[in-house]
C-alpha cells in the first residue's frame, strides 16, 4: 500500500485541536443566518477566502467573530456534532478537545456552564453510538482576558465536569505578555482535584513560557511546545521527563515560528529525543486536517511508516484516557496497523 494511502487510513489520535476553531465556513454560514449575525461574506466560497490565515490579529478577529455567532447551547452542540463527524472521516477514533467555556459565557449570549456542558456531553454520547469514536474536553482559560481570576472559574468548571468527559484544564491565547505564572491559582485548583494540566507554550512566546508552564503550572503535556530547541536545558528536562509535545506544523508555519514545513524543527525535535505527537490546532483556519497534517511531515522529512506509526502510537499513551483503555486502544492500533499493511 502506498504511504499516503496508508496516512489517510490508518487510525489516529488528536490531542490539539480547537473546538471553535474547528469549524467550516458551511457551519458557520448556517449559525449567521440562525442567529442574525452579519459576517463579512456571505457564501461559504467568501467565508472560506475570508478565512485564510494573514497575521495573528486577522486570525483572532476570525476567532471572535466565530465565538459571536455561537449564541445558545444548540449552537455548540451542532459544531461538536460536525466537528466529530470530520474527525470520524479521517479515523480519528479518540479526540481531546479544547473549548473555550467563558467566552461563551461572558462576552455572547451568557449561555450558563451547565447548558454549554449538556450539548458537548449529546455530541459526546452521539458520536460514540453513530461513530464508535470517543472525545474528551479540554476546557481552556483565555490567557488575555482580565481580571485573570476569571480563570478559577474556568478551573471549577473543570472540576465540575469531571465525571462528564472533562480532562484538563488548558491556557490558550495570545502568549506575549500573558506568562503562564498569571494562572498558577487555577491550575493549583484542577491539579488539587486530579485532573490534568495541558497549558499552550512556547510557540510565539520562546523557552520560558514552557519553563513556566512546567515549573508553575506542573504541565503533564505542553501545547505546541516547539521553541523549547532555544534551551538546550529545557530540551534535556523535557527530554528526561518525556513531557509530550502537541506539534502543530502548519499552525507553526502560519504563525511565523517556521518559514514552511521543511524548515519546520519537527526533525530536530525528534533528533533531540522529544515527546511528539502530531495535531491539527484549527484546521479550516490553517487551511488543513490532521490527516493533511501527516501528509505534508511525511512528504517534507521523507518520513518511513515506522516513523509515522510511531507518531500516532505517541499520541495514543499522551491520551488522558484511563490506563486501561490507552493499552486496549494502543493494541488495536496495532492491529489496524498490521492489517493495513498487509494490504
Amino acid at each position: 500500500m502506498h504511504l499516503e494511502t496508508f496516512i489517510r487510513r490508518m487510525p489516529k489520535v488528536e490531542l490539539h485541536v480547537h473546538l471553535e476553531g474547528s469549524i467550516q465556513p458551511e457551519t458557520l454560514l448556517q449559525l449567521a443566518e440562525r442567529n442574525q449575525v452579519t459576517l463579512p461574506a456571505t457564501t461559504v466560497e467568501g467565508l472560506r477566502h475570508w478565512y485564510t490565515f494573514t497575521n495573528f490579529s486577522h486570525f483572532i478577529e476570525i476567532y471572535l467573530t466565530i465565538s459571536s455567532c455561537i449564541c445558545s447551547a444548540e449552537d455548540i452542540e451542532l459544531i461538536a456534532r460536525e466537528f466529530l463527524r470530520g474527525q470520524a472521516a479521517q479515523n480519528i477514533q479518540h479526540s481531546e478537545v479544547t473549548f473555550t467555556p467563558y467566552t461563551h459565557f461572558s462576552l455572547n449570549r451568557k449561555i450558563p456552564f451547565e447548558d454549554q456542558l449538556a450539548a458537548l456531553s449529546r455530541a459526546r454520547a452521539w458520536a460514540a453510538e453513530e461513530f464508535g469514536i470517543s472525545v474528551s474536553w479540554v476546557l481552556d482559560i483565555s490567557r488575555n482576558v482580565r481580571p485573570v481570576e476569571h480563570g478559577l472559574t474556568v478551573a471549577d468548571w473543570v472540576i465540575s465536569g469531571k465525571d462528564q468527559g472533562v480532562i484538563a484544564l488548558g491556557l490558550g491565547g495570545p502568549e506575549s505578555g500573558n506568562p503562564p505564572e498569571l494562572f498558577a491559582e487555577a491550575f493549583d485548583r484542577v491539579l488539587a482535584a486530579g485532573l490534568a494540566s495541558v497549558p499552550h507554550a512556547g510557540e510565539v512566546a520562546g523557552a520560558e513560557s514552557v519553563w513556566g508552564a512546567l515549573r508553575t503550572l506542573k504541565a503533564q503535556r505542553i501545547g505546541h511546545g516547539v521553541r523549547c530547541l532555544e534551551d538546550p536545558e529545557l530540551v534535556a528536562e523535557l527530554r528526561q521527563r518525556q513531557i509530550p509535545l502537541e506539534v502543530c506544523p502548519t499552525s507553526n508555519v502560519c504563525l511565523g515560528v517556521a518559514a514552511s514545513i521543511a524548515e519546520h524543527p519537527l526533525p530536530r525535535l525528534l533528533e533531540a529525543g522529544l515527546y511528539v505527537t502530531i495535531n491539527s490546532d484549527d484546521p479550516p483556519m490553517f487551511n488543513t486536517t490532521l490527516t493533511d497534517e501527516y501528509l505534508k511531515i511525511t512528504e517534507a522529512f521523507h518520513f518511513s511508516r515506522e516513523t509515522i506509526e510511531q507518531l500516532v502510537l505517541n499520541a495514543v499513551r499522551a491520551s488522558l484516557l484511563p490506563e486501561l483503555t490507552r493499552t486496549k486502544l494502543e493494541e488495536k492500533f496495532r492491529s489496524e496497523f498490521s492489517a493495513l499493511r498487509g494490504d
